[in-house]
């Protein structure tokens, strides 16, 4: 099987979790996202790129930030605290346009961006 397209590109993006269901809703009810399996672990699809969530003990704040681009920033910052995500850096200037952070109810920190 050759996927030469996707050559050297990132291809799946995993998460850790407490909460399996809780983290299904939260990035449904915000972005969309589609899930398969569970309990334990879970795969979703935003329409270009897949990744999971899988069950650990408990979420560490660091490392790589993914960061989400959305065309309604403000709209999609509500919707994050609607769904129970927490701001963490409110929406401020950046090069290239304008952006915030957030934390998952799981603790992992996303960023959303637009112009």
């Amino acid at each position: 099987m050759s996927n030469t397209q996707n050559d050297r590109r990132i291809d799946y993006i995993e998460f850790p979790a407490t909460d399996i269901s809780a983290t299904k809703r939260f990035y449904h009810d915000i972005f969309g996202w589609t899930f398969d399996y569970g309990p334990e672990y879970t795969s979703f699809v935003d329409g270009r790129l897949a990744g999971g969530f899988w069950t650990a003990p408990k979420v560490q704040a660091g490392g790589a930030l993914i960061v989400i681009y959305a065309s309604d920033l403000e709209g999609t910052e509500a919707k994050v605290k609607a769904a129970g995500g927490t701001i963490v850096k409110p929406i401020f200037p950046f090069p290239g346009g304008r952006r915030f952070h957030f934390t998952d109810p799981n603790g992992n920190e996303l960023a959303v961006w637009s112009e």
